[in-house]
């Protein structure tokens, strides 16, 4: 695992089997910066090579979530240079953190224990489930900084709330609180303000207890690749091979004979072996 301190902007602790990735700069409201998104990314490296880690809660410290991008340089803050690679637009950062979470081979739940805006939110859409305080709120606010949305923002939100909402509160970029996102669907359940993360957690040990790893991990894959799907033929030609290899596999005859014999399974595969490629067979024929 990753070693953090207490002055870094990204601490990762265990509770037994779920890592908890917080986002530490309480002072400045969680404000995402370059480091940050280079720490992300790296727990989230050591968090897929570790078997023993089943699930990912991420969090904040203090009061808030994330405030959005640190606008500590002011009006600079979004000047970037060109990539030096390929002399283009550069990546935007909440977009590499978004994909990463997106390929995560372990469930991830946000617990946005208070206001989240900008990239705050957005990051937080490929995350499986998301549970809020009731001091939370979220803020699209892009086109009130000048600015278009991120983090594959335009691809997620529209998935998650349906395309008039994700128009809704990305062109007008006001405020929404809690109790609306839990009923336009982007929570889960709104719980009292510091019982958020014990709420996390819970929900995570619910994925992950009797389930087998690679399994999760492939139903993981197949649920949001699946999204972007032409046509239902293109997931059950994924799923058709995901049933012929798991079916060989170690842990459907742990999965099945412990079922039979009523006792807790033991499933002997691990992710950091490396998974199956389901989706290029998912690919229309050429």
């Amino acid at each position: 695992m990753i070693e953090t301190s207490d002055g870094s902007p990204v601490l990762l602790d265990r509770d037994g089997e779920i890592a908890i990735l917080r986002l530490h700069r309480p002072d400045r409201l969680n404000a995402f910066t370059d480091e940050m998104c280079e720490l992300l990314l790296t727990a989230m490296d050591r968090i897929d090579a570790d078997d023993s880690v089943r699930a990912v809660v991420l969090t904040g410290s203090g009061r808030g979530f994330c405030a959005g991008a640190d606008l500590a340089a002011g009006g600079d803050t979004f000047v970037l240079g060109d990539d030096p690679v390929t002399g283009g637009a550069p990546a935007d950062q909440g977009g590499l953190v978004a994909l990463r979470f997106y390929r995560s081979t372990k469930p991830i739940i946000a617990a946005i224990n208070g206001p989240a805006a900008g990239v705050g939110v957005t990051m937080t859409l490929s995350a499986d489930i998301r549970i809020a305080s009731d001091t939370a709120k979220f803020g699209f606010v892009f086109t009130r900084r000048g600015l278009v949305p991120e983090a594959c923002s335009s691809w997620f939100l529209p998935r998650i709330v349906g395309i008039s909402t994700a128009l809704e509160w990305t062109l007008g970029g006001r405020m929404v609180g809690a109790d609306e996102a839990r009923e336009r669907g982007l929570v889960r359940e709104i719980v009292p303000a510091g019982q958020v993360l014990e709420r996390a957690l819970e929900l995570a040990r619910e994925l992950v207890g009797g389930t087998a790893p690679v399994s999760v991990a492939l139903t993981r894959g197949l649920m949001w690749r699946m999204l972007g799907a032409a046509s239902p033929e293109v997931a059950h030609r994924a799923d058709s091979l995901g049933i012929h290899l798991r079916g060989v596999s170690g842990d459907v005859r742990e999965g099945v004979e412990s079922f039979l014999a009523k006792r807790d399974p033991q499933f002997p595969d691990r992710v950091s072996a490396g998974l199956p490629d389901l989706f290029g067979a998912a690919e229309p024929a050429t």
